[in-house]
């Protein structure tokens, strides 16, 4: 992705990460023939050997799933420390903030165990803990799926 401000530019991965760990939502885009389909969600992020990957869980049906079967591509959008800041003059308002936008492939995992370590990232972003228990029952009707990073830029705004 080409970036317009590059006096903006994130570039640092772990910057990156750090922006994306201090979100607590994760937006989905999808586009859905002429319609696009934004929602969004819970999620947990990892890095490992310099793959990103964004999890989240659904129930079994509805159109998040629909897409993430139909078209298993995603763009997706985090942000962080917004603040407005006002101006004498109208068109100088402006807003501070930390963005991470992006898009990737979307996977669905399917075994139990695929699933347990989905979630297990997940609940780790909310809870920093990884010794979760998931009853099968939980997992049967639980949708758990990955996006893997493809692209990602990161902006912050003072």
């Amino acid at each position: 992705m080409e970036m317009r401000r590059k006096d903006l530019a994130v570039t640092e991965k772990e910057q990156i990460d750090a922006i994306i760990q201090s979100c607590d939502c994760v937006r989905l885009a999808f586009a859905d023939g002429t319609h696009p389909y934004i929602v969004p969600l819970s999620f947990g992020y990892h890095r490992e050997d310099g793959v990103s990957k964004f999890y989240f869980h659904s129930a079994a049906a509805g159109r998040k799933v629909e897409l993430c079967r139909k078209l298993g591509y995603a763009g997706f959008e985090l942000d962080t420390n917004r603040q407005l800041k006002p101006d004498e003059k109208p068109c100088d308002f402006s807003v501070a903030y930390q963005s991470v936008v992006g898009e990737g492939t979307i996977t669905e995992l399917k075994t139990p165990e695929e699933k347990t370590a989905g979630l297990q990232v997940i609940m780790k972003h909310y809870s920093d803990r990884t010794d979760w228990t998931f009853p099968e029952a939980v997992l049967n009707r639980t949708c758990v799926f990955c996006l893997t990073v493809v692209e990602l830029s990161g902006r912050a705004h003072g």
